[in-house]
């Protein structure tokens, strides 16, 4: 449940702070007060995204905390674990929008991804917004409903990742298809081109080598002199550095015997002779084997042009010509396997075509099972409603394809049950919608042709009521539920969400006095104008300030002595 809400700076908001009870909470207000706003706060808080819009005018950020009580839901304690978090009795979410664009989460104090927010929020409260009026009356989204019911996640799941397998292989399929009739095109182009470059046959890193060994070539001369001269200045000629540190060191040795202060200089002195020996010995190995080769270097010379005019033609560079010759002859030989290659992709197709069908059967027998359960607890959530003779029907159909035998391979959006063939989406091979009566002696026809406002909104609290027993959300707001009803019918929606809160912590939106009159916790919205500044508050109602209310919403904003004593009656009180 939601102990407590914190929102500061949010529209028309400049701080609320306000602790709600167990079972019925009723927020009332006149029209225009700010309690859609309250609506979108609690949305945001929930991992819903938003804009800076919603700051409050001249203010930095809009912070929005709430404390909820979890001690009863292991689904959020399992969540935590799973990411991390600490878990305890109590759960802390805030959010902080700021005016520079960046929104931060906070779970029980600690930085979290909006993501995280947002799958916490679905496991904690089940939010009915105005706008979910208008999902009822869309039919695609009847099979979601009966999902629900039945908690049919998991095994929807099961079918949608093999689903979604099969549409990949399906895709891979035409693609090879495709790519098959591109290449008998190319073919014959592509074998020409590896032929020249095969012809060739370049080597990775070929062309730096080549220029290397140029370089020596083309400078044999040079490198001879050079070498020469430093071998006869260093070791071979008269008077070389060699000699002249040898008579060096025999001196230094000399010293040495006089003086033990040139004990590290003799050492330096050998430690010299030795290098120049080394280099010595480098240069005129060096020098033996320098090659005068024309006939090589013209042999290297036209190997770099070959390799040159092969970059023009395929790419700039010699590693892009590789890849290309590797491309093109992985290309040609798939063109010479694609009956290899396309029965392994339809044999994958063919098994994964036989795990969906199964799963897509499982699916639509429990839906099957899960529809006549939800028709009975609707049917007497809606009498309980007021709708005393209505029928509530689920029809689950599936669109049979027909086939022969000379047809070929099976349609991607189809699947084989049985010998038959039957249309399949992301969501099965069932079209679910609901059908209704609310009048005796009608048939049922859709819901989405026959329903009124009014009795849209107790289908949905028939619903929000049916699928509480199974979902077990510990909290549900409800945003005007009571749309298009009144009096009697009033009435009867405030008894359906009273026995309702027995369960689940409810928070409701209304402007009925017979709802509002069964509240455990009352609230008003108020929008107070303050010089320049129009600022919107939720006070929590003292006993005779509820009766004041009440007696608002059904007299308006001259409240009488007959008011009152019918808010009283309203709410059980002498």
């Amino acid at each position: 449940m939601l102990k407590s809400l914190f929102i500061k700076n949010y529209a028309l908001i400049e701080e609320i702070s306000v602790e709600f009870e167990r079972g019925l909470n009723i927020i009332t207000g006149e029209t225009g007060a700010g309690k859609t706003i309250l609506i979108d706060a609690l949305s945001l808080l929930l991992g819903e995204r938003a804009s800076t819009d919603v700051i409050r005018k001249g203010e930095e950020k809009a912070v929005v905390e709430g404390v909820f009580v979890v001690s009863g839901a292991p689904k959020i304690a399992t969540l935590l674990k799973q990411n991390e978090y600490n878990a305890s009795d109590e759960l802390i979410v805030r959010r902080e929008i700021s005016a520079k664009g960046q929104s931060r989460c906070f779970i029980n104090d600690t930085p979290a991804p909006l993501s995280l927010l947002k799958e916490i929020g679905d496991a904690l409260v089940d939010l009915h917004g105005q706008h979910d009026h208008q999902s009822l009356l869309r039919a695609e989204t009847h099979v979601d409903f009966l999902d629900d019911f039945g908690d049919f996640g998991p095994l929807l799941e099961e079918y949608r990742a093999p689903y979604r397998e099969l549409l990949q292989l399906y895709a891979a399929k035409r693609e090879l298809q495709e790519k098959e009739q591109q290449l008998r095109e190319k073919k014959s182009l592509y074998e020409f081109q590896m032929s020249e470059i095969d012809a060739v046959n370049p080597q990775e890193n070929e062309e730096e080598q080549i220029e290397a060994e140029l370089k020596k070539l083309e400078n044999a001369e040079k490198l001879f002199e050079l070498t020469s001269q430093l071998y006869g200045m260093m070791y071979d000629g008269e008077n070389s550095l060699h000699d002249q540190l040898g008579r060096a060191s025999k001196q230094l040795d000399m010293l040495n015997e006089i003086d033990a202060a040139f004990a590290g200089s003799v050492g330096e002195a050998k430690s010299a002779e030795i290098i120049v020996e080394e280099l010595s010995k480098f240069l005129h190995e060096y020098k033996e084997k320098i090659e005068f080769n024309p006939e090589r270097l013209e042999t290297l010379h036209e190997r770099l042009g070959k390799l040159i005019l092969l970059k023009k033609k395929y790419g700039g560079s010699l590693g892009a010509v590789l890849e290309r010759r590797k491309r093109i002859g992985e290309e040609c030989a798939l063109a010479e396997n694609f009956e290899s290659e396309l029965s392994k992709v339809s044999v994958a197709i063919q098994k994964q075509h036989g795990i969906c069908s199964e799963r897509a059967q499982k699916l639509s027998a429990k839906r099957s099972e899960a529809a006549r359960k939800i028709e009975k607890s609707i049917l007497a959530s809606l009498a309980e409603l007021g709708i005393a003779n209505g029928k509530f029907s689920v029809r689950i159909e599936r669109k049979k394809i027909e086939r022969s035998k000379n047809d070929g391979e099976i349609p991607d959006d189809t699947l084989k049950i049985g010998n038959d063939y039957f249309a399949a989406t992301s969501h099965g091979i069932d079209s679910v919608e609901f059908y209704l009566s609310t009048n005796a002696g009608e048939d049922v026809k859709p819901l989405v042709k026959v329903a009124s406002g009014g009795e849209v909104s107790r289908v949905m609290l028939a619903l929000k009521s049916t699928l509480a027993q199974s979902d077990r959300v510990p909290l549900m707001i409800f945003d005007e539920i009571d749309t298009g009803v009144s009096g009697r019918i009033g009435q009867a929606v405030g008894m359906s969400l009273k026995k309702l809160a027995s369960t689940p912590q409810i928070i409701a939106i209304t402007h009925l006095p017979q709802i509002a009159g069964l509240a455990d916790t009352h609230f008003a919205v108020e929008k107070i104008e303050n010089g320049k500044r129009t600022t919107t508050r939720l006070r929590k109602l003292m006993v005779e300030e509820r009766v004041h209310e009440i007696a608002k919403l059904m007299s308006g904003a001259e409240v009488t002595a007959a008011g009152l004593k019918s808010a009283r009656e309203l709410m059980g009180m002498k």
